[in-house]
């Protein structure tokens, strides 16, 4: 059974400039937060296309991980979904997939940040984790595009 974890985060940044990060720009977001983010690369297409795949490396809790998603975004509907195929992240969730849904507002936009997971077996806790290190580099990333814009 799939759960959901959700969030809302207020960003300085417009929605279509955090869009635009994502859509072309993937390979930057380790600038913007290298303590957690240590590289991206393409495993299949570009940086250009949704649909394309890529692997990140990155550290979590004080961990070394990787994972590797579908990228996926949706310009009309202002929404980045990171579609999980393999990774560390697996070893405890059958599912696992990340998703910012942007609204824009006359000064910057806010966003809904949705993980949807779907754990192994019971044991296995909520990924509150993995929402705290994508709170993290979301913010990073909004602070990073202003610089950049400024």
């Amino acid at each position: 059974m799939v759960q959901k974890l959700e969030t809302v985060l207020e960003l300085e940044s417009s929605a279509e400039q955090f869009l635009s990060l994502w859509k072309g720009q993937a390979h930057h977001v380790p600038n913007h937060t290298p303590s957690n983010i240590h590289g991206v690369h393409v495993h299949e297409g570009d940086w250009e296309t949704s649909g394309s795949i890529l692997v990140w490396k990155y550290t979590v809790g004080g961990k070394k991980e990787e994972f590797k998603e579908k990228l996926i975004v949706d310009d009309e509907n202002k929404k980045v979904t990171l579609i999980g195929l393999e990774g560390d992240v697996f070893n405890i969730y059958k599912v696992y997939n990340c998703i910012w849904e942007l609204t824009p507002k006359p000064q910057g936009s806010s966003t809904k940040v949705t993980l949807e997971y779907e754990k192994l077996n019971e044991s296995v806790p909520a990924p509150d984790i993995y929402m705290d290190f994508v709170i993290k580099i979301t913010k990073d990333m909004d602070q990073g595009i202003n610089k950049a814009s400024k």
